[in-house]
């Protein structure tokens, strides 16, 4: 089975969803019939001590009902609920979506429910032997109920071994980064273009450039600024980034040296916290021996910094620039040629 679909959306854009391998997907499945188990055992218990041992007919009644209610309603129930997500799904890490990527309603958890308990595992399915034949011949693990449903079971965790790669300040955008306002970006618009950009070299051309162009106008509308011609997005969005980056780690420089000139008397304590904000007091205060001078400092645990943003960082930081280190773009993608004009999806 593919690890990876293949799914292409209306606009073309071919679609980077990790399927669900089917060791996982039997795993949930087992887990879901547990839960059922135990449903239907507490439901004959309740049903015992309530209705009359002589009406066995209404007795058999409500045993059909409950178990159908269980069977098909409990996956239909938290499938829609949690758009794609029963108990055992959210115990291994899988979603059930649309083939588009998007999420699931109710008709297509009632659809996969029904199909699931008549065709794929209990009525005719042989105890899933169905639902098992027809995802090992799909080169996308689906079953019967998932093509009925037209949905797609996917992998809904990331693995906590993945990091997010360093970003670089693209060469050529130092200058025009240091003068952004960034303190009106949004953390989560931050945090999705770091997404995106340590998994640039993972998505297909198409979506890439639809995804990237459509990021990097979000943040050029929260910042107040477009994208300057000739820039691709990947490089505009990491140059937001890394300035960012650099600015966040010259602030937390500026403000441990404010705490050590304070503890060594330099400072007055109640000025520390205006010298980590680059006040007056501060820049008096680096008359004196600082912690962060070069004969002190010792090797620079910062990121580089290249050309203006690096003077711009703040008091402390531009001496750990490393000269002539030119940032790279994303993982496995290439620096752009000198000329090459960014053009937004047709």
């Amino acid at each position: 089975m593919h690890e990876e679909s293949e799914l292409v959306t209306g606009e073309a854009v071919v679609l980077d969803l990790h399927v669900a391998k089917l060791a996982s997907r039997a795993l949930a499945m087992v887990l879901d019939v547990l839960v059922q188990f135990a449903l239907l055992l507490g439901t004959f218990f309740v049903l015992t001590l309530t209705v009359p041992g002589e009406d066995e007919s209404l007795a058999l009644t409500l045993i059909l009902v409950f178990l159908v209610l269980i069977m098909v309603g409990y996956p239909v129930l938290f499938e829609t609920l949690s758009r794609g997500r029963s108990l055992g799904k959210m115990a291994v890490g899988l979603r059930v979506v649309r083939v588009d990527g998007g999420p699931i309603r109710f008709r297509h958890a009632l659809t996969r429910g029904l199909a699931g308990f008549v065709i794929d595992f209990w009525a005719l399915g042989v105890f899933g032997a169905v639902a098992v034949i027809v995802s090992l011949c799909s080169s996308d693990g689906r079953r019967v109920g998932d093509f009925l449903a037209g949905t797609l079971v996917v992998r809904d965790r990331a693995p906590e071994s993945v990091a997010y790669p360093a970003i670089g300040m693209p060469p050529g955008l130092e200058g025009w980064a240091a003068r952004l306002d960034l303190t009106r970006l949004p953390d989560d618009l931050a945090l999705a273009s770091r997404q995106f950009l340590a998994r640039f070299g993972q998505l297909a051309p198409e979506a890439s450039h639809a995804l990237g162009w459509k990021l990097a106008q979000q943040v050029g509308n929260a910042l107040g600024t477009p994208v300057p011609p000739g820039v691709p997005p990947w490089a505009f969005l990491a140059a937001v980034l890394a300035e960012r980056r650099n600015r966040d780690h010259a602030r937390a420089v500026r403000a441990y040296a404010a705490q050590v000139a304070a503890a060594r008397g330099q400072l007055p304590p109640d000025q520390a916290g205006y010298a980590a904000t680059g006040g007056q007091a501060y820049a008096a205060s680096q008359a004196q021996p600082s912690p962060w001078s070069a004969a002190s400092a010792g090797p620079s645990l910062w990121p580089a910094a290249a050309g203006p943003a690096a003077a711009s960082a703040g008091p402390g930081f531009a001496g750990s620039a490393a000269e002539g280190d030119a940032p790279t773009p994303p993982s496995g993608t290439p620096a752009p040629p000198a000329e090459n004009p960014f053009t937004p999806p047709g």
